[in-house]
């Protein structure tokens, strides 16, 4: 499971196995076998949809948003072939997801292709073999939610907002309000009926895993964890870093399994959160290892190029997208290195310290492959208090939780100088790093002081990114 906070919550996923089932109790794979293949295509012929009409695939919020960032269309945002889509469902494929900008789509079969017959449909130009289900999988539902004296959590909860001097921020108003942050995660047990949680803004969810869950909020705790760093709004116990923001709540990950497909979902999901208006979007994910090395990615290809995901990462700033991704918790494997997508070009990839402000042991390095500073910058994720699935305050380790952290800092930021574009803000954010001008590939640009940040800003009406790879 690739959700980086594994390092951490092993145990607590444990506790987590289920209040009506036994611990262990499995059942035959939803929907019996299913075998998953992606489908690169040659363009995007016979498509009704044009660059003129975008309102008929992208909503006003998510065009606005291009418009005040002077950002135009292009052909990656048009929809896949609706004559495609057909011809490929009469050949009896289920199409269960698709990424426009990458021109492909993910086919669901109930018995193994040897690649032949799908490769020499006419308008497929590659086929990639994503996963084989297994027999069975274990039973999972929603946990019971416990009662917590909090007066007797002894949480440092505003460390981790102070140490980014985020605090100074909310105390000028700038708390995230007018900013839609996208979580991508593996699951928000609870998230919707947590007290600690009621007064968060959730305005959209959606699973895009196949097979989807029968109960969205009766999946991993994860991104219950991963939401409540920014969204908490409790001052008298803990307040996170974009409180104000609204919240688009996205599953790509399957918990009961590791492949290559997790990739294809992701993709999905961002394109799903920029045709809503998303500004901002946290992924406390990353790959590189598959169930049966399935798909595996060498170091070579962390390059932001090899793989789909981060493909579609680097992408996200062309449409106006701030893009925040959790560095990796491999620091004390044998990879070491950071995961897809957080190779990407054109994000703010984000490893993790202590309350100290010393790295952690854990939180994966750089360079990217092709020698860009990685991580990009850093945050706490070593004891960062968080709410888990069952309601309680606790807290966790990991770059997933640095991850959101920066994420909701950025949010404010933006909302203190919404004249800037995403590139912008990226490049605004490096440059606020207390190791900006010695970067290296453990603290990247290092810890970004946001009111040193919202001050530089504030001088310079229009930055020109220039800073590590910015257009």
């Amino acid at each position: 499971m690739k959700v980086l906070s594994k390092i951490i919550t092993m145990v607590a996923a444990l506790m987590l196995a289920t209040s009506a089932h036994a611990a262990g109790e499995k059942k035959a794979y939803p929907g019996g076998p299913c075998h998953l293949y992606r489908l690169q295509l040659i363009d995007k012929e016979g498509s009704p949809y044009t660059l003129s009409r975008p309102e008929e695939f992208l909503s006003m919020k998510s065009l606005e948003r291009r418009k005040r960032q002077g950002l135009s269309l292009d052909s990656t945002d048009l929809p896949i072939s609706p004559r495609y889509l057909q011809q490929l469902r009469d050949q009896g494929l289920r199409v269960v997801s698709q990424s426009k900008w990458n021109n492909s789509v993910v086919v669901a079969l109930s018995m193994p292709d040897d690649l032949g017959a799908l490769a020499e449909i006419p308008f497929v130009k590659g086929v990639t073999h994503l996963f084989s289900s297994p027999d069975s999988v274990e039973l999972s539902s929603r946990v019971e939610l416990m009662e917590q004296d909090l007066s007797k959590v002894p949480i440092d909860a505003l460390e981790q907002v102070k140490m980014l001097r985020v605090n100074r921020l909310h105390e000028a108003g700038y708390r995230g309000r007018g900013i839609t942050i996208a979580i991508l995660d593996g699951g928000f047990m609870n998230a919707d009926r947590i007290p600690l949680l009621s007064n968060v803004r959730v305005v959209a969810h959606r699973d895009c895993v196949y097979p989807p869950s029968p109960e969205f909020y009766g999946e991993l705790d994860h991104g219950t964890e991963v939401l409540s760093t920014m969204a908490m709004n409790r001052p008298d116990t803990m307040v996170g870093t974009a409180p104000d923001a609204q919240y688009i709540l996205i599953r790509t990950e399957d918990g009961r399994s590791e492949s290559l497909a997790e990739e294809d979902w992701w993709a999905a999901a961002a394109e799903f959160a920029d045709s809503i208006g998303a500004d901002v979007l946290n992924s406390s994910l990353g790959y590189h290892h598959f169930d049966k090395s399935l798909g595996d990615h060498p170091y070579r290809e962390l390059d932001g190029r090899s793989s789909i995901c981060s493909r579609s990462a680097a992408l996200l700033a062309s449409k106006g997208i701030v893009l925040v991704a959790s560095a990796g918790n491999e620091g004390l494997g044998t990879w070491k290195k950071i995961n897809v997508p957080g190779d990407a070009d054109n994000i703010l990839t984000v490893g993790a310290v202590n309350a100290q402000r010393v790295n952690t042991g854990f939180s994966s390095v750089g360079p990217s492959a092709d020698g860009r500073v990685k991580p990009d910058v850093m945050a706490m994720g070593y004891h960062a208090a968080v709410v888990s699935g069952k309601g309680t305050l606790t807290t966790a380790n990991g770059t997933s939780f640095s991850s959101p952290i920066t994420c909701g800092s950025v949010a404010c930021l933006w909302q203190a100088l919404p004249w800037f574009t995403a590139n912008q803000i990226i490049e605004l954010v490096r440059a606020a790093g207390d190791r900006f001008d010695y970067p290296d590939n453990v603290f990247g640009y290092g810890i970004p002081d946001y009111w040193k940040a919202l001050e530089m800003g504030r001088t310079i009406p229009s930055l020109s990114p220039t800073i590590n790879g910015g257009e």
